[in-house]
């Protein structure tokens, strides 16, 4: 059996995924907070206090356990590996994906950074296969420039090898 891959992702990920979720928490608390007060004001009475309180103790549990704990799961989980011939990526919480991506079958391969990203100096790889694409996220920008150019590299060889 083949060993798993050995590179990681940034550190830096783990506090760019909890801020991410904490805006996913905020966002949906929002929400349940807009729909309460519209529903007070009009008197329908569909919404009752109660059940916003306990939809709000809900929302805030499960994203107070996601973003302590999820964030450094997922990072303990995600690895990844590049060589001449493939990709190797390994990841999730909870059901384990190996994908390997030959470099033959690579069409294009890009780095991308939203605000968050950019904020911590990380980025994603994003490979693009005929099939689908990959995603190596959160590496630091150096190294996610790197890894873009590598696999750029391996694919054109690949190419003047068929």
């Amino acid at each position: 059996m083949r060993s798993s891959p050995e590179k990681k992702l940034s550190k830096s990920a783990i506090k760019a995924w909890r801020l991410s979720l904490s805006i996913v928490a905020l966002f949906l608390i929002l929400i349940l907070l807009i729909v309460w007060t519209v529903n007070f004001l009009s008197g329908s009475g569909l919404f009752s206090m109660w059940t916003a309180v306990a939809l709000l103790v809900i929302i805030a549990i499960a994203s107070g356990l996601g973003i302590v704990f999820i964030p450094e799961v997922r990072w303990r989980r995600w690895s990844y590996e590049v060589d001449e011939h493939e990709i190797d990526l390994q990841s999730g919480i909870f059901i384990i994906t190996r994908t390997l991506v030959p470099i033959k079958r690579v069409q294009h391969v890009d780095t991308r950074q939203g605000p968050i990203l950019r904020s911590y100096n990380l980025a994603d790889v994003t490979v693009s296969t005929a099939a689908t694409t990959h995603r190596i996220p959160a590496l630091k920008q150096e190294t996610a420039d790197r890894v873009r150019n590598q696999i750029s590299k391996f694919a054109r060889l690949a190419e003047e090898d068929v």
